[in-house]
């Protein structure tokens, strides 16, 4: 019998697939089309301190082999979020369920790590330091490592939760970036974020997207994903969430063979709300396909030939 069994410093899930934030809101919503226990945990919608009404429309735009989003990380703020969105998510997920943590500062980070460190209803904290559609926050910590690292350290300071630093791939050296991390304690790594892109309205001769531009995801960012991942898993000794254009369970194989210890699903549930579960459903076969036993045996494989 295949075993789909993974441990995330400590959180066991019974498999790796999880819904990657911002493409699952905050997971109850799915609830009515399918039992979302069958998940692995769900990475819930991006969470600041303060609400946020996120970027002018139109911010969606759909391209060849993915899409383009400038969301800009709408959400009702951490109060809420803990107040009224978890405990609606508690009546239909009997997991812990990751925190997606975003600031504008490095004290906002820490001050939404601290209150979600106290929620029994979370397991991990996923800290973005990479959302390309905010200005004068998000990705510009996760360009440079001594930012991100300074973003690291404060979390740990408050949590006593595992610490997942989400890194952007718009950086000419992504592992630098992953060592600082490790460097200042995280307990592991979720990559990538959406590459950055835009699409022109032939028409109006202008953008399609308000913000001009976007975070590109989907199917065709999946190479430049997996390469990251097997980069990052080079560099350090951290476990790794992989995600970027996870479509099918031959695709979570991939990123668990790059270095991924588990893997996040985003664009393909915007396509396919059924995404998850039929991914998850299909791993056995695909294990049996390779002669896999163990998928927890077969995370780095890729790197020992």
């Amino acid at each position: 019998m295949s075993n789909l069994s993974v441990t995330l410093s400590g959180l066991e899930l019974s498999n790796p697939v999880i819904p990657a934030s911002g493409t699952f809101g905050f997971g109850y919503e799915f609830a009515d089309l399918y039992d979302i226990n069958v998940l692995g945990s769900i990475s819930l919608k991006g969470t600041t301190k303060d609400a946020r009404l996120g970027n002018p429309l139109p911010r969606i735009a759909e391209c060849e082999g993915g899409m383009i989003n400038s969301v800009g990380l709408q959400n009702p703020g951490i109060r809420a979020v803990i107040e009224e969105e978890l405990p609606r998510l508690e009546k239909v997920f009997h997991k812990p369920a990751i925190a997606n943590i975003s600031g504008f500062s490095v004290d906002e980070y820490a001050y939404c790590a601290e209150r979600f460190d106290a929620d029994e209803r979370i397991g991990l904290l996923e800290i973005n330091v990479s959302c390309p559609n905010v200005h004068g926050g998000g990705m510009s910590f996760g360009t440079d490592p001594k930012q991100a690292a300074e973003v690291t350290k404060a979390v740990k300071a408050v949590t006593k939760k595992p610490v997942y630093i989400k890194l952007t791939p718009n950086v000419t050296d992504i592992a630098a970036v992953a060592r600082a991390c490790e460097d200042a304690g995280a307990d592991g790594l979720s990559l990538i974020n959406t590459l950055l892109g835009m699409r022109i309205d032939l028409k109006r001769r202008a953008p399609v997207i308000a913000n001009k531009m976007g975070g590109f995801s989907g199917r065709a960012v999946k190479p430049v994903a997996l390469r990251m991942v097997w980069q990052v898993y080079e560099a350090v000794g951290i476990p790794i969430i992989g995600m970027g254009g996870v479509a099918t369970a031959g695709d979570v194989l991939e990123f668990m063979l790059a270095g991924a210890t588990a893997v996040q699903v985003g664009a393909e549930n915007l396509v396919n709300p059924w995404a998850c579960p039929q991914i998850i459903a299909a791993l056995p076969e695909a294990m049996a396909q390779y002669s896999i036993d163990n998928l927890s045996d077969i995370i780095g494989g890729a790197h020992h030939g």
